[in-house]
């Protein structure tokens, strides 16, 4: 759409007219339309005449329909004054460009309005934050569909030219799991990948990881810290790029100055954003607005790391499954926004804990959370796991590949790093019963 201004006044024209004469046109509108957006009294008493017919017989009405419900003389009057400006301005219209500024003016008016309410309530001392909120979203986010979607047997080019086509994906730098998502994270984004564990069990690592995975090449990766603070993160980040002990990078800043410029030499398109909020103190709606503000100031995100969905404010439900099932879907829209996947972890319900193999009915507030994420992935340790230096990953739902089988992937605790294990981990699947310490015996 054009940030150039619009007429408002000849708009006013252009949708009365477009209302009378192009079914699809007044069916794309109807919904968004209000008296108070048209300035001109003899518009807004047409357009109010068009909008009751078409709501009570579902058609455009005829001209002689028209005027069987010009019951008034003030009406006929009204009517008069819109046909004869019509008369006075070219009705051919470039489709896009009439949608387009039919959509910028209807946000316009849509905006208008609501400051106007805003500055009414407030007047009276009576404001609802999140009502206002709700009204300003709604009228920036008008949108007018002019497609009417895939037409299967006459699109027939498009869908084969999308079969030939192999959709970009950002790796993980894992090779089982990038096989396991058909390449990776989704690059334009449309997907929302959970990682689900227990408390303590890594989930955090290997958000950290996936995000410097994906920096590594040339990615800009966008990290939103719930639970720790940016400095913590910027430690893990730290030990993990330079592989210097966590416990020893207080000892070694000069060590670690000389492989962060290198890096940054070798990867000058690298970039890893970490923002920290204090958990249950932001909504999804804050969260986009802070993503928005970051690409205004020229960044473009690759990739969006929430550590974790848990820990979001939501903004509705009076359970812990509607308030799950909300900010799913709220995170996965955010892939949309911005086009870019999407990428964050939960919580096991007890029933998860210490279960070999959990099930997507150990997620907690599963069936919400599992409905909308295209990819869930459990992250899980036997009783031996943690001295053997092992983390378990399984397929629980993929939506991109192979709905099944795990892989034991290796931890170093002292650089907080994951890599898969040995070739004869890899391809155990998710219903062998074989043990760790069995597996890695064979």
């Amino acid at each position: 759409m054009s940030s150039r201004s619009i007429d408002s006044d000849f708009y006013e024209v252009v949708i009365a007219y477009n209302m009378l004469t192009d079914e699809p046109y007044l069916t794309s509108v109807i919904d968004h339309l209000n008296e108070k957006y048209f300035t001109n009294k003899s518009i807004a008493a047409v357009v109010s005449l068009i909008t009751e017919f078409y709501t009570k017989r579902n058609t455009v009405p005829s001209l002689t329909e028209i005027k069987s419900y010009l019951t008034t003389t003030e009406l006929k009057g009204h009517f008069k004054n819109v046909v004869a400006l019509f008369d006075k301005f070219d009705n051919k219209f470039n489709k896009d460009e009439l949608y387009d500024n039919t959509e910028k003016f209807l946000k316009e008016k849509a905006v208008y309005n609501t400051l106007l309410e805003v500055a009414d309530t407030s007047s009276n001392g009576d404001v609802d934050t999140s009502e206002i909120l709700n009204k300003f979203e709604s009228a920036c986010n008008i949108t007018l569909a002019t497609n009417i979607g895939l037409d299967y047997f006459n699109d027939l080019d498009r869908h084969i030219k999308d079969l030939t086509t192999i959709d970009g994906t950002i790796p993980s730098l894992w090779p089982w799991l990038d096989r396991k998502m058909d390449g990776g994270f989704l690059e334009q984004g449309r997907a929302l990948y959970v990682f689900a564990g227990e408390t303590n069990v890594g989930k955090s690592i290997f958000l950290g990881n996936i995000a410097k995975n994906i920096s590594e090449q040339g990615k800009t990766v966008l990290l939103i810290s719930l639970e720790m603070s940016e400095l913590v993160y910027a430690k893990r980040i730290t030990t993990n790029l330079t592989q210097i002990p966590i416990r020893q990078l207080h000892q070694r800043t000069d060590d670690i100055e000389e492989v962060v410029k290198q890096y940054r030499e070798a990867n000058s398109k690298s970039r890893v954003i970490v923002k920290e909020f204090p958990p249950s103190t932001i909504t999804c709606r804050h969260l986009k607005g802070y993503i928005k503000k970051v690409t205004e100031c020229g960044v473009h995100v690759d990739a969006i790391v929430v550590d974790y969905v848990n820990l979001l404010k939501s903004e509705t439900g009076t359970n812990s499954y509607e308030r799950i099932k909300y900010a799913t879907e709220e995170l996965r829209a955010l892939s949309y926004v911005f086009s870019c996947p999407v990428i964050t972890a939960t919580q096991l319900n007890r029933q998860g804990y210490n279960e070999v193999n959990p099930g997507l009915d150990t997620v907690g507030e599963s069936y919400g959370l599992a409905a909308t994420a295209d990819a869930v992935f459990c992250i899980w340790q036997e009783e031996e796991d943690a001295e053997l230096g092992i983390i378990k990953l399984g397929v629980m739902k993929n939506r991109f590949g192979e709905n099944y089988g795990s892989i034991a992937m290796e931890i170093n605790y002292d650089t907080l790093t994951l890599t898969e294990a040995a070739e004869q981990i890899q391809n155990l699947d998710l219903g062998d019963e074989m043990s760790t310490l069995d597996m890695l015996s064979s």
